[in-house]
């Protein structure tokens, strides 16, 4: 959902103004097991990524490009950035899955879970999509889910969203602009 308004600029064109609804309130738990809120990273710019652990190939591409991203700025700037992992598949990433998954990729990448229903507030907040999938032969389940790094200010509102396959040079060049303003 999309709060805004049109303003008329005078010359036949109009530009959208206003603030996407994505992000918002959420109580998870981090690889230590303890509680972790929105308010924990207040004042903090987030990268935040929902995937799991058990992907094999788009959730560890992504959260590598988080990582190469925040590596290509100048150490001043990437200390500004919390990069942070929300799993969509509580029943398998346990606090201590997503905080060992989470730091293969980044040192300061925080791994969160929760019960299900902490999940799934969290992925509605964000406007993420996912479902568990069985196979039809059997075998382990996989997670479908959208694919999205995003930007969320100090206050934890939206600033922008990367999509799949945005690389990491791009995404650094977005975060040091970010950072100027």
């Amino acid at each position: 959902m999309l709060a805004y308004r049109i303003v008329d600029s005078g010359k036949g064109a109009a530009t959208v103004v206003g603030e996407a609804s994505i992000g918002g309130p959420f109580t998870l738990i981090d690889g230590a097991g303890d509680t972790v809120t929105e308010a924990d990273f207040a004042g903090r710019p987030m990268l935040v990524y929902f995937g799991f652990t058990f992907c094999p190939d788009i959730c560890p591409t992504e959260l590598l490009n988080i990582a190469d991203a925040i590596d290509l700025l100048p150490k001043d700037v990437a200390k500004k950035f919390q990069p942070i992992f929300i799993t969509v598949d509580p029943e398998r990433d346990t606090p201590d899955v997503v905080r060992d998954y989470a730091q293969n990729f980044h040192e300061r990448m925080i791994g969160l879970t929760g019960a299900a229903e902490q999940v799934r507030a969290a992925a509605k907040a964000y406007r993420v999509y996912y479902a568990k999938e069985e196979p039809a032969g059997g075998g382990p389940y996989m997670m479908a889910h959208s694919s999205y790094i995003y930007l969320m200010d100090g206050a934890g509102r939206y600033v922008r969203h990367f999509r799949m396959g945005t690389t990491p040079e791009e995404i650094a060049a977005a975060l040091a602009a970010y950072a100027e303003d």
